[in-house]
């Protein structure tokens, strides 16, 4: 029998540069592990691979001034509000740089959300609103009165005071209010730019029916390219990570075509069917600081065709409870009778999320964020079961 079940590999890489073969890159690192490391690559292996360096080895890059640019063509009138940024200096710090540089000296509002960002970064805790009597639906607050009431918050993890940060990138140009509701920001201005990620969809429907004028999100902003900057037609600056101090690296373009032409390089190297996903951040939630990892707008943008759904398992120790540790039989269930499970006790306590998710989840976790080298992920085993 065997004595292994999923396994995730990290698999190192060269630093990746603009305009490398990517495809080759990343066959030419999985195989050769492979061979070094003594293992075999099979049908169904996953191999993912980090947004950031599809990206990179397409140039997908922009200046804060191409930034500014884009919004000096779409909000001509200089007046500008931003509502319900992220709290982070990687993500959305050189964002809000570029917008400032395109409205005028008096016409810049920010709208933070409290308790916490979209994504859970905090700046005050449900306790202390229950303990000031601050409903977070309802009350609106300028910066001076909201320190009033809590003081000076600092993010758990950076120590970082985000409504003073903010304020300073935009060298003291942008006015702040804290409220929830993205129609709050009406009162000061009818041109809004949409800065949530998972919500901008929303936020852009009542903005609009609430009497703004100009209304786009984030996600339209350098979705085609301005003087020969990087781009993303769907996301724009959504999925952007800080590159220097005054460029940023766009979501990757193409995912789905890269996805789909690596799966087959590895199919004519290997003879295997490979699949392939391209992923971003994982998406799960920190115990301690109740952050929610992903600010991408999504977790793979592009993926073969043998990820898309589900799982469809049933609890193994529920069987193990219910068949009398008969492994025979455990197995033959899980062969015969798996397919009839879905929605009832058999299935209890199964993870119903998409397999994209899943494995993305699970190769952010491996590579990590830091220096680890390890931009490729091989999944091995993920859709094996007990009775395999």
């Amino acid at each position: 029998m065997r004595r292994v079940g999923a396994v995730s590999r990290g698999i190192c890489a060269p630093i990746i540069k603009q305009g490398m073969d990517l495809v080759k890159v990343v066959a030419d690192s999985v195989t050769a592990a492979a061979r070094q490391e003594g293992f075999t690559l099979n049908d169904r292996d996953v191999v993912g691979v980090t947004e950031s360096i599809l990206a990179r080895s397409q140039g997908n890059y922009a200046t804060l001034e191409q930034i500014a640019a884009d919004v000096r063509n779409k909000m001509p009138s200089g007046k500008i509000g931003i509502t319900l940024p992220i709290l982070s200096r990687n993500r959305f710090s050189s964002i809000l740089r570029g917008i400032s540089m395109a409205a005028s000296d008096d016409g810049l509002y920010l709208q933070l959300a409290y308790p916490s960002d979209e994504v859970g970064n905090p700046l005050v805790s449900l306790d202390i609103l229950d303990e000031k009597g601050v409903n977070p639906y309802t009350d609106v607050f300028t910066a001076e009165e909201f320190a009033q009431i809590f003081g000076n918050p600092v993010h758990p993890f950076t120590a970082i005071d985000y409504i003073e940060y903010y304020k300073e990138i935009t060298d003291n140009k942008a006015k702040i209010i804290m409220a929830n509701d993205p129609r709050a920001i009406l009162k000061y201005t009818k041109n809004v730019i949409c800065s949530d990620i998972h919500t901008r969809h929303r936020s852009k429907r009542l903005l609009k029916a609430a009497g703004a004028e100009c209304v786009i999100g984030v996600d339209e902003i350098l979705n085609a390219s301005v003087d020969g900057s990087g781009w993303h037609p769907e996301y724009g600056l959504l999925g952007s990570n800080l590159a220097t101090d005054n460029t940023i690296k766009l979501f990757p373009r193409d995912s789905q075509e890269f996805a789909e032409k690596l799966s087959a390089v590895l199919h004519e190297m290997t003879g295997k069917n490979i699949e392939v996903l391209v992923y971003g951040d994982g998406a799960f939630k920190d115990p301690i600081g109740g952050i929610w990892e992903l600010a991408d707008p999504v977790v793979s943008p592009g993926f073969t065709k043998g990820l898309v759904g589900t799982p469809n398992e049933v609890k193994l120790k529920y069987l193990a409870d219910n068949i009398n540790d008969d492994e025979t039989a455990i197995k033959d269930f899980i062969r015969n009778e798996k397919t009839e499970s879905a929605g009832n006790i058999n299935s209890q306590g199964t993870t119903p999320r998409r397999f994209t998710d899943l494995l993305g989840s699970l190769c952010d976790l491996t590579s990590g964020s830091g220096d680890k080298g390890t931009p490729i992920v091989l999944v091995q085993g993920y859709f094996d079961s007990f009775a395999d």
